[in-house]
Order: C-alpha cells, then structure tokens, then sequence
C-alpha cells in the first residue's frame, strides 16, 4: 500500500479526485499525524509517477499555504510497519522529509523504515561480510 500524508483536507480531497480521474482506487482516512491517501502498489508505473508528481505540487501548495498562514513548523510522517504487522508513524520535521522524498520514493523510505525497526526489534549483529557470504552462497 503507498500512502501520501496531507495535512489539509481540500489538497487531499483534490488528490482523491486526480486518483479517481485516472480510474486509480484510493481509500482517503485520517491518521493521527494528518490525513491519508492509500494507494495499491499494484498501479502501472507511469501512472504511480504522475501520482508522485501531482501529490509534489500539492506538497509545494501545502507549503504556500503554511507560509501564508505563518505555520511553518508542521510535521510529515512516515509509516512503517514491526515485525509483528503493527504500524507505526515516524513524525519528521517537513524539511527532513521533503528532502527524503527528493531521493527516494515513497515506498522505499517505507522500506528502510520497515528494515532498520525489524533490524532494531531483531538485531542480527553479524559482521557484514558475514552477511554478504551468505547472500553470495544463496546466489
């Protein structure tokens, strides 16, 4: 599931809306850090990367607008999942986020998310070249 944190109603709400346009389902919820739109993962490609592009330009309205407002200490978040399947929400300050999102994509910040808390739940201490006979063996 990819899922893009608003934290105004109507940019989610334009969001659904561009979601619904292009025949892609999407569930709106509101989350305890903003508000929610999930996406399956099982879209094509080109249209996951013109949703990545229109949900860019709502962020950059998003922020315009906390400029405007004088609010510019909002929180993003990030949700990852435990080992165990519970979810968990990671509150970032915007800029560390935005810069996050500049690199990666959504769903691989979730997925370094969800390794390092498996990792810190479940430690594996050994060395890496360990790990990397290992891998070389199953290869």
């Amino acid at each position: 599931m990819i899922e893009y944190i608003f934290f105004d109603a109507s940019l989610r709400d334009k969001f659904v809306t561009y979601a619904k346009q292009h025949d892609v389902p999407c569930n709106a919820v509101e989350d305890n850090l903003g508000l929610v739109v999930e996406i399956s993962e099982d879209i094509p490609e080109e249209m996951a990367d013109k949703l990545e592009e229109y949900y860019e330009a709502l962020e950059d309205e998003q922020t315009s607008m906390s400029r405007s407002e004088g609010d510019l200490k909002r929180l993003a978040g990030f949700r990852f999942n435990l080992p165990n399947g519970e979810s968990r929400m990671l509150p970032l300050q915007t800029d560390m986020a935005n810069r996050l999102l500049v690199h990666f994509t959504l769903a691989e910040i979730q997925a370094l998310f969800d390794n390092v808390a498996r990792c810190t739940l479940d430690p594996n201490d050994e060395h890496l070249c360990h790990i990397l006979a290992a891998q070389a063996k199953k290869d």
